[in-house]
C-alpha cells in the first residue's frame, strides 16, 4: 500500500514514518562492491470485505461459530482486520556491485558518473501487525514474524564523487510463519507473498 506522494508526508521530518520509506547504510568492501544494512518500511493492508474460502472450526463464542468446509466467508470488519502498516519492516543485509557505464556513451567527467548497480539481499521481518479477530483485543506490537529475500537493480548518478541520486527496481519474497493475531500465545497465522518496489534514493559517499 503506497502512500500517495505529497511534500508534507515525504519531506516533513515529523511525518517521515507515515509513508513507505527505506533507510540504508553501507560500506565499500572494494571499489565497486558494497555490503549494507537497511530497513524497508513497507505497508500491507488486507483487502476488506472480500469473499474468501474458509475451512475448519470456530468455537470462540462469536456469531461466526461453526464448522466450515470450503465455504464462502466475507472478511467483514467484525470478522477480521489485518494490517502491517507501522509497518511491514524488512530488516535486511544487501550485497551490491557498482559498474561505471558513462564511458559507454562517451561521458568521462570527474564530477559526474553514471553507475549500474545490482545486488541480492536477505533479512528478517519485524512488523507491527495491527490485527483484530472477532471481538478479541486488538494486537498491535512489534514482533519478529519471519524472513525474506530480494534482488535489486538500479541506476546511480553520482555528483562530485560524494552525492548521488539512485533509482532502483526491487523484487522480493516474504514468508512470515509467526504472525501474532491476538494476545493469546496459542493464536497465530502464517503469510507469504512477493513484493515489488520502485525506489528513488538520495544519499552520500564519504571516505572514512
Amino acid at each position: 500500500m503506497q502512500t500517495p506522494f505529497s511534500f508534507n508526508d515525504y519531506l516533513n521530518p515529523g511525518r517521515i514514518t507515515i509513508p513507505q520509506n527505506n533507510y540504508r547504510i553501507g560500506y565499500f568492501l572494494k571499489e565497486n562492491y558494497t555490503i549494507s544494512i537497511g530497513v524497508d518500511h513497507m505497508k500491507y493492508v488486507m483487502v476488506a470485505d472480500q469473499t474468501v474460502k474458509i475451512d475448519g472450526e470456530i468455537n470462540a463464542g462469536t456469531p461466526f461459530d461453526g464448522v466450515y468446509n470450503n465455504d464462502n466467508q466475507i472478511l467483514s470488519e467484525d470478522f477480521l482486520q489485518l494490517e502491517h502498516t507501522d509497518g511491514l519492516n524488512y530488516v535486511n543485509v544487501e550485497f551490491r556491485r557498482f559498474d561505471e557505464i558513462g564511458h559507454l556513451i562517451g561521458l568521462n567527467h570527474k564530477n559526474f558518473q553514471i553507475n549500474l548497480t545490482e545486488g541480492l539481499g536477505a533479512g528478517i521481518l519485524y512488523p507491527r501487525t495491527d490485527i483484530k479477530l472477532f471481538d478479541q483485543e486488538r494486537h498491535d506490537e512489534f514482533h519478529i514474524a519471519g524472513y525474506g529475500s530480494s534482488a535489486v537493480i538500479g541506476l546511480n548518478l553520482t555528483f562530485f564523487k560524494y552525492f548521488y541520486i539512485q533509482s532502483d527496481l526491487k523484487f522480493g519474497y516474504i514468508y512470515m510463519p509467526d504472525v501474532k493475531t491476538t494476545y493469546n500465545p496459542n493464536d497465530g497465522a502464517s503469510q507469504s507473498f512477493t513484493f515489488f518496489q520502485r525506489n528513488i534514493l538520495i544519499g552520500g559517499r564519504f571516505h572514512l
